[in-house]
């Protein structure tokens, strides 16, 4: 195992020799993959590489959840290619075998190219198969397909971690190593707590405003300057940030041109986030207000392609079935039956630098909407005569 301070590998009696620490430069090692569970076994080197990667070398805040994701999707993919060594590897001896006992006539042309173009085939051949069953299917299935599935599984099957274990991790990871900088504390911890980079938003005048269905997802936009550097509020819809709440929704009711975008998961509650801006009057009720949906829709998880983390939850399968009428009314049937399967993504799974990106595209969208919807732009709500609020949504996530 690599040391991250000298980057000299100590096996495993070099470690037990030095108590736990590195045989060259004595910095001790914070994890031990031996005395972990054998499905989430991991060094220093790779969880600080996550913690890199979801900060984008340290550049960018991000929450918990965006770091479980990142290193649930990462032992997902290391256990996935276990197992797939393991199926390969008995693919090959079965091949050896065969080939010592006559082959039948389809695979006879291949083995007698010989075996630096057969071996390879196979090997590629399952890798292939694999990648599309565990990856893809879900996301085809919304695109393509007119019936339930019958027994969807869960991606992230076989890997089960909670945020009071990445918690956990992280203690061990700062008994002998810096904090990371960029980690965000819970959006719900007292406001005297809270980072400062809110403070600023009422010296602000909002041209547009994106309410979040998270109040992670909101502090993570603000941390990151979101605010700042698109002139856009950004609130959840539930308050957050709550010290500064009342004042900012006091400065967008004053802006006749205010543009409203919503960033939700997708998801049951994620979907019906649009009808309630549209029917509380705590928001936008009979204010004729014209609302971007950014998503995510499930529309939009197909074309996510590889971004989108799906999963797969039964509680979510009978919200689905019981979402209000008009909010059915806005999804198509195909994206209701995805929902009602159980189907869902959350936005935490997505990077910080992804969903940045994604924010900046959809109000680069968001300028001309008043002028020209464009081609990437439908209308999914304000069908009504009594309906005054026209809702716009994408096709696209990103």
């Amino acid at each position: 195992m690599k040391c991250i301070q000298c980057d000299l590998d100590s096996n495993l009696k070099d470690r037990i020799a030095n108590h736990g620490r590195c045989k060259y430069c004595k910095h001790p090692f914070a994890f031990e993959p031996t005395l972990m569970e054998a499905k989430i076994r991991f060094t220093d080197g790779f969880f600080a590489k996550a913690l890199a990667d979801v900060s984008t070398n340290g550049t960018l805040y991000f929450t918990r959840g965006q770091l479980l994701y990142l290193l649930k999707k990462r032992l997902v993919r290391k256990a996935r290619f276990a197992r797939a060594g393991c199926v390969t590897y008995l693919i090959l001896v079965s091949t050896i075998g065969l080939i010592g006992n006559g082959l039948p006539g389809l695979v006879a042309p291949l083995v007698s190219m010989g075996p630096w173009i057969f071996i390879p085939f196979v090997v590629i051949s399952f890798f292939l198969f694999l990648s599309l069953c565990n990856q893809y299917i879900p996301a085809m299935w919304l695109r393509w397909s007119d019936r339930r599935p019958q027994q969807p599984k869960n991606i992230a099957k076989g890997i089960s971690i909670t945020e009071s274990v990445v918690d956990i991790w992280l203690q061990q990871w700062q008994r002998f190593n810096p904090p990371p900088t960029r980690l965000l504390p819970p959006p719900s911890i007292p406001a005297s707590l809270a980072p400062a980079v809110a403070d600023d938003v009422t010296a602000y005048s909002f041209d547009r405003v994106l309410v979040c269905e998270s109040e992670a997802i909101a502090q993570l936009l603000i941390a990151n300057n979101v605010h700042f550097e698109h002139n856009c509020a950004v609130l959840s819809i539930s308050g957050y940030p709550q010290a500064i709440f009342a004042t900012t929704m006091a400065m967008l009711r004053r802006n006749p041109d205010l543009q409203v975008i919503a960033l939700h998961n997708c998801s049951p509650s994620g979907v019906a986030l649009i009808n309630e801006l549209r029917t509380s009057p705590d928001w936008y009720l009979d204010s004729g207000q014209v609302i971007f949906d950014l998503g995510m829709l499930p529309r939009q998880v197909a074309a996510a392609r590889g971004h989108a983390y799906i999963q797969i939850s039964d509680k979510f399968a009978r919200d689905a079935r019981s979402m209000p009428q008009k909010v059915r009314q806005s999804l198509t049937a195909t994206e209701l039956k995805w929902l009602e399967a159980g189907y869902f993504v959350d936005l935490e799974s997505f990077a910080p630098q992804k969903l940045m990106h994604i924010v900046s595209q959809g109000i680069g969208r968001m300028q001309n909407l008043g002028e020209d919807v464009g081609d990437n732009l439908i209308l999914v709500g304000g069908f009504g005569s009594d309906d005054v609020t026209f809702v716009y949504a994408s096709d696209n996530f990103g």
